[in-house]
């Protein structure tokens, strides 16, 4: 079962990730094994992660405010059937 979180908790997944770096980072350094590829790969690990969280967020986001507008027009779920089709036209094309 898939929690759907929000934008805050999105924020708080992160850091979460940052903190637990840090802190491995810290281990590693307190033993005197902290490496610059140990840099790079926590570095890594976090922009990754990160970047996940904000691809969910977006698609939240755009989800959420898809069904709200949907609602607004008063349509419980737009049909294929119901689309309005839109020509634009060239300026002085008349």
């Amino acid at each position: 079962m898939r929690v759907v979180r929000s934008a805050g908790s999105a924020h708080e997944r992160l850091t979460d990730v940052v903190a637990a770096a840090v802190e491995v980072a810290a281990e590693a350094g307190e033993a005197g094994t902290y490496t610059g590829d140990m840099a790079r790969t926590l570095t890594a690990v976090v922009g990754k992660v990160g970047a996940r969280i904000a691809v969910e967020a977006e698609m939240r986001g755009f989800t959420g405010g898809w069904q709200e507008a949907v609602a607004h027009i008063g349509a419980g779920r737009p049909e294929p059937g119901g689309a309005r089709v839109v020509h634009i036209r060239p300026e002085g094309d008349g």
